[in-house]
């Protein structure tokens, strides 16, 4: 009895949700995490929710302040979809993300179509087969095809394709990975692809 008397004590109430705090929170997400607008706004709402459950918060009035924080941090250059959009392209294709499953992800975050295109147009600019590039880079990661022990290779062959074609690549760019017969022939591969296009 004492015991839970105790954990009835220590329980704090949550802080009164206001604009001021609500705008240090959004910094707080800012400055620890890459968003979007569209995301940030999310979070946001999610936070006035939670509060509303606790206290006495007029939804309406809240949007309203979330709106005005996002307006003042997009004029400060704060939040930029654009920016936001080429750095998670650059870094997913990186990480062996086909352009399908970048898109995808960028939709989720709230990124307009206009600047997700505009953000792989960009890569495409960098690289002449990216989408080679980033299949590679997934069958490293996951240690698919060349990148598996030798004795495992074809009896997971098919496995391997079936990976790189759910993760959203072309059957004839899954092919040149898996079946290449080494990685260093992969290489020299794919940076003459590149050169050539």
């Amino acid at each position: 009895m004492i015991e839970t008397n105790r954990k009835l004590k220590n329980v704090r109430k949550p802080k009164p949700l206001t604009e001021k705090r609500l705008e240090k929170l959004a910094l707080l997400h800012i400055d620890r995490y890459a968003t979007s607008i569209e995301n940030l706004r999310n979070v946001l709402m999610r936070r006035v929710e939670k509060s509303a459950r606790n206290q006495n918060i007029e939804k309406k009035e809240a949007e309203k302040w979330i709106n005005e924080i996002i307006t003042k941090l997009v004029n400060l250059r704060l939040l930029d979809d654009q920016a936001y959009a080429e750095n998670r392209v650059r870094s997913l294709h990186r990480s062996g993300a086909s352009q399908k499953k970048i898109m995808s992800i960028l939709s989720n975050k709230g990124v307009s179509k206009v600047d997700t295109a505009s953000a792989i147009s960009l890569l495409e600019n960098e690289y002449c087969n990216r989408e080679l590039m980033a299949a590679n880079n997934y069958a490293r990661r996951r240690r698919l095809g060349p990148y598996r022990l030798a004795e495992n290779r074809k009896e997971k062959r098919d496995r391997d394709l079936a990976s790189l074609a759910r993760a959203g690549f072309k059957y004839n760019d899954a092919k040149s990975i898996i079946d290449a017969s080494s990685v260093e022939l992969l290489e020299i591969e794919i940076h003459s692809k590149i050169t050539n296009n």
